[in-house]
């Protein structure tokens, strides 16, 4: 990456010849081969502003805006979610990017004084994807009266999974996203699934206190090897960032399980006599001949485990192994979740869930989480629910709620070993 413009005036626009059309860079992505980003207009000026009142002034253009909120220290992952907010909102459109760390997420001894901050490379890479506006606010400017006393408290779901590991940090997001969407004033607001979490209580949020905007979850990106991008993976050592491959190897180990299982379920189901239910095994499982028989006779016998109970237990095994590795992953919490109030889900489960995980490497704290889908017509009973990966310069993104048509494909039919599981 270039050497980030240079802007004598933080509040003036940025010259119009350096900020790169989001056509141009989104045409490198082949997962959007056929939907590209419209262009903005030859010459159209990104602005940076750092107050409320130079955010004012910035036009606002004919279509809707949207706002990309984050801390920060962009990635790919950012990229994508500004090339989704550009495609949505078209050429006449807007999309404002917002970057600030904000402290009132951050608890003690967590990482707020060393979050990387990189501005001049984000309003790079924010204008090469398509924003309009960059507002890189001051802490003094969201919050000019020091810390609020008036806190927007995110309710149950705000004290489950990272809510519990991190007491009051949803708080903190609700508040900041609270202020930022009075400030920046969008039609749409756009969130990546990897924070699913945080993505379902900001929608929330805009449903209980009626903010008029659009809340719209966009699919997590990933590294090839499956890691999911994240600003926090810059702490990670090389030894540090192969032990963290375990998160995703372990979601795609429960998806993989679970479309085997099912597999097994529908032609055992189908076969009159174990012979036939043992080729089934054998065909959908990969094993050996005396493996496939012996779960084929068990099969037959006590009938399958639950789905939930397969997906965790496959997940589980791999975040195990991981546990014995040098440097060792410390799991922070493993669950399967419903995603309308992230409660645990029953083994007697049908519809969608949320496998979401937690764990440190070293120093650094990672979470991740894949969508599975229980009952009638799984797994992967649409595209958005199988295991394709689209690809995007690089990187991949599940394939979950995508802006773009997805092709289908055949479900897996081997599971993938402890650290194994490929995209």
């Amino acid at each position: 990456m270039t050497a980030a413009p240079q802007v004598p005036d933080p509040e003036q626009p940025m010259d119009g010849g350096r900020a790169r059309s989001a056509g141009a860079a989104h045409s490198a992505s082949p997962a959007d081969a056929g939907h590209p980003a419209p262009p903005v207009d030859a010459g159209h000026p990104v602005h940076l502003v750092h107050t409320a009142a130079a955010l004012r002034d910035v036009p606002r253009r004919a279509g809707a805006r949207a706002v990309v909120m984050t801390m920060g220290a962009l990635h790919e992952g950012h990229a994508t979610l500004i090339r989704a907010a550009r495609r949505r909102v078209g050429p006449r459109g807007q999309v404002v990017v917002t970057v600030f760390v904000n402290p009132l997420q951050f608890g003690a001894g967590e990482d707020l004084d060393r979050y990387p901050r990189t501005l001049d490379a984000d309003v790079e890479l924010a204008a090469a994807a398509g924003a309009d506006a960059v507002f890189a606010p001051s802490v003094d400017e969201v919050y000019p009266g020091g810390e609020p006393q008036v806190r927007i408290a995110a309710g149950p779901m705000g004290t489950l999974l990272e809510g519990a590991s991190r007491p009051g940090h949803f708080d903190g997001v609700l508040t900041v996203v609270a202020k930022l969407l009075h400030l920046t004033a969008p039609d749409l607001a756009f969130y990546g699934q990897k924070d699913a979490q945080q993505l379902a209580v900001i929608t929330r949020m805009a449903a209980d206190l009626n903010f008029p905007v659009e809340i719209v979850g966009v699919p997590t990106v990933r590294e090839e090897d499956g890691l999911a991008l994240s600003s926090r993976n810059r702490y990670l050592s090389a030894p540090e960032r192969s032990t963290a491959l375990a998160l995703s190897a372990a979601l795609f180990a429960a998806r993989d399980r679970l479309a085997a299982e099912e597999v097994l379920r529908v032609r055992a189901a189908s076969v009159g006599h174990a012979a036939q239910r043992r080729s089934a095994a054998l065909a959908a499982l990969g094993e050996d001949r005396a493996a496939a028989d012996a779960h084929a006779v068990a099969y037959a016998a006590a009938g399958p485990l639950h789905g939930p109970s397969v997906a965790r237990a496959a997940a589980r095994a791999v975040l195990e192994d991981a546990a014995r590795l040098d440097p060792p992953l410390t799991l922070d919490y493993l669950a399967l979740v419903d995603p309308s109030d992230f409660t645990e889900i029953p083994d007697a489960y049908e519809g969608e869930a949320i496998l979401a995980v937690a764990a440190k490497v070293g120093s650094t704290r990672l979470i991740d989480n894949i969508r599975l889908v229980f009952g009638a017509g799984r797994p992967g009973a649409t595209a958005a629910h199988r295991s394709d990966a689209t690809r995007h310069d690089g990187a991949t993104t599940d394939a979950a709620t995508s802006t773009a048509p997805v092709t289908p494909a055949a479900p897996p039919t081997t599971p993938q070993g402890p650290l194994g599981a490929t995209r």
